[in-house]
């Protein structure tokens, strides 16, 4: 799907600022494509956007609202329902990567229909997808892959991405998750198709190219997840990539919400997902090390962090985030 912007983020009353991660990430990654941010009494999250109704937004250009909050379990409250209403009435599209369809909320779907306005629904296809083929096509892909969800797989692709537009290469980040889907403003929630076809999704956010274009997946969830490994799995299996960035994150030993599952070594980690990626790439390999050190305070503690895992490894080891991606452009040029 391709997505109408700019956008008006819509943060709800979220408690805790990290449930507006989406609308968060955003605003980070593509301010170009806001114009400002809407609010309820009691929200605790902040993008730094100017705080607009809707009808001031659609005044200054903004053609849809999108929903910048994960709420636990993906659903949409009812006491948001008015807000929702509100910016279909003042001419905007609807824009959600939530589990609960905006279609099937009736209020919202009806006044869409008798408005003209559209809803997307980020995380549900219409797609037609095929199964995978496992044919070798042109181009070059670059996977983030990691030892757990939620630990910087998007950020990281991003990342390299603009590291590696601003060497003037050819690059395009391709987006496989709602929170990047409408960064990217298109692509498919690889987490929402039937497993059948996730393969077959991979290729089709990755089509052939020419030989010096290099696609930065984002990642989802971790081969090694007992909730999410399948995702993962026919993810890496469809990118067909060339290259991969393994993802962690400093001071995590063990999943999310699975602390009874400990993370693996990273070198066990980098040969396991080099011997599942070959079996539709037999070149694939790990280039590189991400590593979210946002737990490590000072830039000492994580560069030493980092040097470490560099040393462990013989990879380039970085938090693109904190210190760039310069290392992991580099390693994608040993790619023939």
């Amino acid at each position: 799907m391709t997505l109408p912007s700019p956008y008006l983020l819509f943060l709800g009353d979220v408690a805790e600022a990290n449930r507006a991660k989406t609308g968060l990430g955003i605003a980070h990654w593509a301010p170009d494509r806001c114009i400002g941010q809407n609010r309820m009494p009691g929200c605790a999250a902040d993008t730094g956007l100017p705080d607009l109704t809707p009808q001031a937004a659609a005044a200054a250009g903004a053609k849809a609202l999108v929903s910048g909050v994960a709420p636990q379990g993906g659903a949409i409250p009812e006491h948001w329902h008015p807000a929702l209403l509100a910016a279909l009435d003042a001419g905007l599209d609807l824009i959600s990567g939530m589990h609960t369809r905006l279609s099937d909320i009736q209020p919202v779907a009806e006044t869409a229909k008798s408005l003209g306005r559209r809803l997307f629904d980020v995380r549900h296809t219409d797609l037609d997808i095929p199964s995978a083929n496992g044919l070798k096509r042109p181009g070059k892909r670059c996977l983030m892959v990691g030892l757990d969800s939620a630990l910087g797989k998007k950020w990281a692709a991003l990342a390299l991405t603009q590291e590696m537009k601003s060497r003037g290469e050819n690059a395009t980040f391709r987006a496989t998750g709602q929170t990047g889907i409408i960064i990217a403003g298109q692509g498919i929630a690889i987490d929402a198709v039937v497993a059948d076809f996730i393969a077959g999704a991979a290729e089709i956010l990755s089509p052939s190219n020419d030989h010096d274009h290099w696609d930065i997946i984002e990642g989802q969830g971790s081969i090694f997840h007992g909730a999410y490994g399948g995702v993962s799995l026919g993810l890496l299996h469809g990118s067909q990539p060339d290259a991969m960035v393994l993802c962690a994150h400093a001071g995590r030993t063990h999943l999310e919400l699975l602390p009874h599952i400990a993370h693996r070594p990273l070198g066990q980690a980098i040969s396991v997902h080099e011997q599942l990626a070959r079996i539709t790439n037999p070149a694939a390999t790990v280039v590189g090390i991400s590593v979210n050190t946002s737990s490590l305070k000072a830039d000492d503690a994580a560069r030493a962090h980092l040097d470490k895992i560099a040393h462990e490894t013989g990879l380039p080891t970085t938090d693109p985030i904190r210190f760039g991606c310069a290392e992991l452009a580099n390693a994608l040029q040993t790619i023939i």
